[in-house]
């Protein structure tokens, strides 16, 4: 399976020079944990809820005065839309990355994360738990 059937095309996007205020509003707004920094439809940074609270909160810094680019996690993993499952799987764990910004020729085209992957896992779970009940004897 590919990423392309499992991610969404509307990633949350903001650029460098957004506040970390207008981010965490973003992040409210749209019920995301995670903001990709964009520069002219190129993903050069992701904010997360954890920068924003490691970064900005915990140090009493202004959120009006902070910038996204002063806290993004620079130059972030992207995978291709074409790129399967399992593969994303062992980029996620290889970075310790629980999303991803994907890309199409380099462009922003979508995010998958660690609970798209997780929502999949559980669906298909659920599936193969329907082939046993339907296979099994009575009790």
């Amino acid at each position: 399976m590919p990423v392309e059937d499992l991610v969404r095309t509307d990633p949350i996007a903001a650029t460098q020079k957004a506040s970390i205020a207008e981010v965490a509003s973003l992040m409210a707004e749209f019920g995301v944990g995670s903001v990709v920094i964009e520069d002219d439809g190129l993903p050069v940074g992701i904010v997360t809820d954890r920068d924003i609270t490691i970064d900005v909160t915990a140090e009493g810094r202004d959120p009006e005065g902070v910038l996204a680019e002063d806290v993004m996690t620079e130059d972030p993993v992207t995978v291709e839309r074409d790129t399967g499952v399992y593969e994303l799987i062992e980029i996620m764990a290889e970075n310790s990355v629980r999303r991803i910004p994907v890309v199409e020729d380099g462009e922003l085209y979508g995010i998958v994360t660690l609970d798209d992957l997780d929502r999949l896992l559980g669906d298909e779970q659920r599936k193969l738990g329907q082939v046993i009940e339907a296979e099994s004897p009575p009790y």
